[in-house]
């Protein structure tokens, strides 16, 4: 549904979009993530055709961003990261002048301003004007002109920047019923937004694409092995770390905790294998109790993190991002 190759873009002697490409499968909700100053902005503007590529193409639903703009914006919705309001204009009026511009039919128009009024929840603000708004009604609102066409993608910059509580989980439950009818990409610095709102995500930074994949795959390729916690009760004179050591396949055992008779155990073995039930039978055969048994993930943050913080250019952190986006390329290219 999208398609980005070779994108970049300079602004004088300053690239602030280098090289990058990926793709959007129809349905699909991706998570555009990086630091400030990275390129998110810069590349959400050349895939609404709001500036041009130095090099490189955009392809939207089948239509090349520049060579057939009209068409490709026609299936677009985008919400910059400051809403585009009048605000002189009340909430209905607003969006219905963007339902004319957008080119809903007439005899529609109300009834889908309606709608998406009621989809964003702005609906007990139709006669306020933009101007009186809070900054978390002007970013709904903002919303509801992006939805007015019922576009093929959507394109969201900071979507919930400025919501509170409440209307952030109202927000990230309407972007997931939107998934599957709409292509979206969501750009943000909320990590725990795009963990529960995307399936895969793109991570940039200073220009350059550096992760393209699943959190869960990405967890699993920056550990390079599968870790378990294992909280275990026990004597205190019990070894219950050369047991778990004993179990096949595990390669390393770490005290995380101990408290009494709890000992809490971070247990590392090779990638991709699952020790789980073995594990259990070490700790349950020995007569001890087994409290807690589960995997330990890289949260988003600590990925995001490690691909984008200056101290992993050096050293074994800069083999490791460089594995990472070697083979996420490879995934674009196919």
């Amino acid at each position: 549904m999208i398609e980005v190759q070779h994108l970049t873009k300079r602004y004088g002697p300053t690239t602030a979009v280098d090289d990058i490409s990926f793709r959007v499968e129809k349905g699909e909700i991706l998570g555009f993530l990086g630091p400030n100053g990275a390129g998110k902005t810069t590349t959400m503007r050349v895939l609404t055709g709001y500036m041009p590529p130095t090099e490189g193409r955009a392809v939207v639903a089948g239509y090349d961003i520049f060579d057939q703009p009209i068409e490709a914006k026609r299936r677009i919705g985008y919400l910059p990261e400051t809403p585009p309001l009048y605000p002189e204009m009340t909430v209905s009026d607003y969006l219905l002048f963007v339902s004319r511009i957008k080119g809903v039919p007439r005899a529609e128009r109300k009834a889908r301003v309606g709608e998406v009024m009621e989809r964003t929840r702005v609906a007990d603000m139709a006669n306020r004007h933009c101007g009186k708004l809070s900054k978390g009604y002007r970013q709904r609102v903002g919303l509801a002109q992006a939805l007015l066409h019922n576009p093929e993608v959507l394109i969201l910059d900071e979507p919930t920047a400025g919501l509170d509580p409440k209307q952030i989980i109202e927000t990230r439950q309407l972007i997931k019923q939107l998934g599957g009818d709409h292509t979206v990409i969501l750009s943000t610095h909320i990590l725990p937004e795009v963990s529960q709102t995307c399936g895969r995500v793109v991570i940039i930074n200073k220009g350059r694409v550096v992760a393209v994949d699943t959190p869960e795959n990405l967890t699993s390729r920056l550990r390079g092995s599968e870790t378990m916690f294992v909280q275990v009760d026990a004597p205190a004179a019990s070894d219950v770390r050369t047991a778990l050591l004993g179990v096949p396949g595990v390669t390393e055992v770490s005290l995380a905790e101990t408290r009494g008779n709890l000992a809490s155990y971070e247990v590392n073995s090779g990638s991709g294998r699952d020790v789980r039930r073995e594990l259990a039978s070490a700790v349950v055969s020995s007569g001890w109790g087994l409290l807690e048994l589960r995997p330990l993930r890289m949260s988003l943050e600590e990925i995001f993190l490690h691909l984008t913080t200056e101290d992993t250019t050096a050293g074994t952190g800069a083999d490791t991002t460089a594995d990472t986006t070697v083979d996420t390329t490879e995934e674009v290219a196919q």
